[in-house]
């Protein structure tokens, strides 16, 4: 049983590297040109194998790691989200269906069970508390607003945009910690934490620049 899973996990890691390269060539070239959107695919296609073969090996006999499967389950929504976000570009689509709200469902319930693993280990002095509320707690956040957004794309200029970057930077930070956790053995808690940190200050650079570039239409309309 060893040799299938020593395959998968270097399976999971050339997808993991190949995603993580992608995604960084998405983020420095100019946004909607071809190699923006080739970079994209073949970024959300290795992460989301990739972090789908984690949540399986997560369970395997020997290699059991609840946080990495419940990260896994993270990863995948966030890719999934972040490209689903793109459909709602098109006016024809306005409104989530039923499969944007069971991707977003899967991780609010992924969350929760996070955050409750969180107490429970603060309750019995264990560690990992740390990890699983911030993931917890971005998960929660991020699934409860897609319900709160789901149906307000059409009021909200760009708001697709904003969905899609969000989702589609959260996989990358992802990605990046993965690499720096699994592949170069750092396993400290600002390792986790600054990636996220990082990440969240380039999207909200970028929901700033997208609101200047409405508000200034907007002027000029």
């Amino acid at each position: 049983m060893e040799l299938p899973i020593k395959i998968l996990i270097y399976i999971h890691a050339f997808l993991g590297g190949l995603g993580l390269v992608s995604g960084l060539v998405g983020i420095v070239v100019k946004k909607g040109e071809p190699i923006h959107k080739k970079s994209g695919k073949t970024f959300s296609y290795s992460i989301a194998i990739s972090a789908l073969i984690s949540v399986f090996i997560a369970r395997m006999p020997n290699h059991e790691n609840l946080f990495l499967f419940l990260i896994g389950i993270f990863t995948i929504y966030l890719v999934l989200a972040g490209n689903r976000a793109l459909t709602l570009k098109d006016q024809a689509k306005m409104k989530a269906d039923w499969i944007d709200i069971a991707i977003s469902s899967t991780m609010l319930m992924a969350s929760l069970f996070m955050i409750a693993i969180a107490v429970v280990n603060q309750f019995q002095h264990k560690g990992d508390n740390v990890l699983y509320a911030l993931f917890g707690g971005l998960g929660m956040f991020l699934s409860v607003r897609d319900f709160q957004t789901f149906s307000t794309f059409q009021k909200q200029k760009n708001k697709w945009l904003k969905n899609h970057l969000g989702r589609m930077i959260g996989a990358l930070i992802a990605s990046i910690t993965a690499f720096l956790v699994a592949g170069l053995h750092i396993h400290t808690t600002i390792v986790w934490i600054l990636p996220t940190i990082l990440g969240i200050l380039y999207i909200i650079f970028w929901n700033n620049k997208l609101k200047k570039s409405v508000d200034m239409k907007s002027l000029v309309e």
